[in-house]
């Protein structure tokens, strides 16, 4: 089957709302980085994509902001100038979702009216949309967990957000590459499991990074290879019962994510030298990419470690993550239904 115009035209929207969520996806990390997630305390669908017009406006909104945790504990030394500082970052954060959510729906509209997206593949189409919606809900809820008690937000709900936002990515991208590559053949690669594999490594590695950045597990044992005095460090499994310590000992969840780190780039090596023959072509470059794009994203993340986690290299980790996962699907995609 051949592609259509319309099939060029869908993949296309589909590729700048991936660019969209990738830009979305290092605003946030930044955001993050910089402490300044938690500082619109309103939660406005609507309204809240006006920012403050007048200096009456930033007073109130500041005030608000004078009632939570992280002012109190963290920031009562800001007046209403230094909390504008933080307070644009996280608004063009928000806005940025606002765009994303336009830039989906309209366009989902204009295509199925004029039917380059058929009937039958609406529903796969309104699940997309359905699940960028719920990813923007599960970043209401992480904000509204730090706003409580304490300035820290919940590192399981900080994670689900990472990992919702990596979904839809992932699952608008595989869409537009079957649209853009049609199938040439029944057959898979022998190392397309492999590809899978690696995949999913790859996908549980970035889970794990949520969780370093979530408990800011990054801001102890700033060395490599060991930590402390070994490989090994102590206290890996100081909390009771023991299934708390890779979920909440920082210690524990820097020590899995250090070791999901290097297992994957040993991985992406073996899946390196494995895929060296009888490779579809478009797969050939994807194979050079992934091995330079890991080995690029373990050198920033030992760079973040040893640095005490600065902003620019933590901000370009996390960017890189989502890099390697694109090629990752991009080469899954390039060793199905292939001619043998």
């Amino acid at each position: 089957m051949s592609v259509t115009n319309h099939d060029r035209q869908v993949a296309t929207w589909l590729l700048i709302c991936c660019a969209l969520v990738f830009l979305m996806v290092v605003l946030g990390g930044v955001t993050r980085l910089t402490g300044s997630g938690l500082s619109m305390a309103e939660w406005r669908p609507i309204m809240g994509a006006i920012p403050p017009l007048s200096n009456a406006e930033w007073q109130r909104v500041f005030e608000i902001y004078q009632q939570t945790p992280e002012f109190k504990l963290v920031n009562s030394h800001m007046d209403v100038n230094d909390f504008k500082g933080i307070f644009w970052l996280e608004y063009l954060h928000r806005v940025l979702g606002r765009v994303i959510g336009i830039a989906f729906a309209v366009p989902l509209v204009f295509f199925a009216v004029r039917g380059a997206i058929k009937p039958r593949q609406l529903p796969w189409y309104l699940f997309l949309l359905a699940l960028g919606g719920a990813q923007a809900v599960i970043g209401k809820l992480m904000v509204a967990s730090g706003q409580v008690d304490a300035p820290q937000v919940s590192h399981f709900k900080l994670t689900a957000h990472l990992g919702a936002a990596f979904l839809v990515y992932a699952l608008m991208l595989w869409t537009a590459l079957n649209l853009i590559f049609r199938p040439t053949g029944n057959s898979y690669h022998p190392r397309y499991s492999w590809a899978v594999a690696l995949t999913v490594l790859i996908s549980v590695t970035i889970l794990s990074g949520g969780l370093v950045a979530g408990l800011d597990a990054g801001q102890i044992y700033n060395t490599f290879p060991k930590m402390g005095e070994g490989l090994v460090p102590p206290g890996l499994m100081a909390l009771e019962p023991a299934w708390r310590n890779p979920l909440y000992n920082l210690t524990t969840v820097q020590f899995d994510h250090r070791v999901l780190a290097i297992t994957t780039l040993v991985f992406t090596i073996a899946v390196y030298i494995g895929l060296r023959r009888d490779l579809p072509a478009r797969a050939r470059p994807a194979r050079h990419a992934l091995l330079a794009t890991a080995a690029a994203q373990v050198a920033l993340g030992i760079l973040t470690l040893l640095y005490a986690v600065p902003t620019a290299s933590a901000a370009a980790h996390q960017a890189v993550a989502l890099i390697l996962l694109t090629i990752a699907l991009y080469l899954v995609h390039s060793l199905r239904k292939i001619p043998m």
